[in-house]
């Protein structure tokens, strides 16, 4: 189930949608060395990219986590990150069905 509330709370934010963006074509804005395509993209190359402190781009990952549009891998010491492509079409459709 899709909580279109949350999502819509999570994509107010500029930045949440750049880090979607970002992650819908990981190829084109990280070094390749850091994407791990079964598992996505670690969290410090977000940080890296995004030049804020990690306190803010750890409460913009989480905000957008909590939302179901992201999944966090953990691996080790390493935090992954990709899309949920099926919450994200979920929630397209039900804009797209309602509005």
């Amino acid at each position: 189930m899709v909580d279109e509330n949350l999502i819509h709370k999570a994509l107010a934010n500029p930045f949440r949608r750049e880090i979607l963006r970002w992650l819908k074509t990981p190829g084109e804005y990280f070094v390749s060395g850091y994407i791990d395509l079964d598992r996505g993209v670690p969290a410090n190359a977000i940080l890296a990219r995004s030049g804020l402190s990690q306190s803010t781009v750890s409460a913009h990952i989480a905000a957008l986590v909590a939302a179901r549009l992201l999944v966090s891998t953990r691996v080790g010491q390493w935090m992954f990150l990709s899309r949920d492509e099926d919450v994200i079409h979920a929630f397209a459709e039900q804009l797209r069905s309602h509005l």
